[in-house]
């Protein structure tokens, strides 16, 4: 049910899904993903005029991939999750788009020319792209059909902020929801997996830095991606 008393802010150390192991990881994968970030920018900025079209081509989708999830995680500290999976969306894209271009480079002169609508690969392939040649696309096609009922707002999609009252009737939540431990425990988890795609891909376009988060992840037994 709806704290009726409850801050107007929540900070990291009363915010209420704290305690979540998951919550716990995508912090932690946040942190490895910044210190790795911190020295590909470095990089970047030092060798500004000789970097590869796929490395100029990461320096802005990776960003990008690593602000929406810092976003995420913050929305999540908030209660605010339903515009978290909102996010999880371009989240996803930027993942997938990133990947795509490291597997098949041949692609990047369609992303440098403005990856246009009917031209560029759908989300679908790139996922399918991105999970390797062994998964049906179809399961690829879920993950976004998935994510776009959220998005575009149609019935389906409504489900995702039904609440349920004090005197047990449903509603849907215009702000915090605070009693829903496995839909903050679902968005962290899949957050944090899309961005450890991100610092996979991080690492694969820039092999010069060493990103650190990479080898840290894989020491956890978390799958890079």
């Amino acid at each position: 049910m709806q704290q009726t008393s409850q801050p107007a802010v929540f900070t990291p150390d009363n915010e209420p899904y704290l305690g979540l192991p998951s919550v716990l990881w995508f912090d932690r994968v946040i942190t490895w993903t910044m210190a790795g970030n911190e020295r590909v920018a470095r990089y970047t900025h030092d060798h500004s005029g000789s970097l590869s079209t796929l490395q100029e081509a990461a320096c802005q989708i990776v960003p990008q991939g690593i602000n929406i999830a810092l976003s995420v995680r913050e929305l999540i500290r908030q209660a605010y999750l339903f515009p978290a999976m909102v996010l999880m969306r371009p989240l996803i894209e930027r993942a997938a788009v990133i990947s795509y271009l490291c597997l098949h480079p041949d692609a990047i002169q369609l992303w440098r020319g403005g990856w246009k609508f009917r031209e560029r690969p759908s989300l679908a392939k790139m996922l399918q792209a991105m999970a390797g040649p062994n998964v049906d696309v179809n399961e690829a096609r879920k993950i976004c059909d998935a994510h776009n009922h959220i998005v575009h707002g149609d019935p389906v999609g409504s489900y995702h902020n039904l609440v349920q009252l004090g005197d047990g009737r449903p509603a849907y939540a215009s702000s915090k929801i605070l009693d829903s431990p496995d839909t903050a425990d679902a968005i962290a988890m899949e957050a944090q997996c899309y961005l450890i795609v991100l610092t996979s891909r991080m690492a694969a376009v820039f092999p010069e830095v060493d990103v650190p988060a990479l080898n840290i992840v894989r020491d956890h037994g978390v799958a890079d991606g």
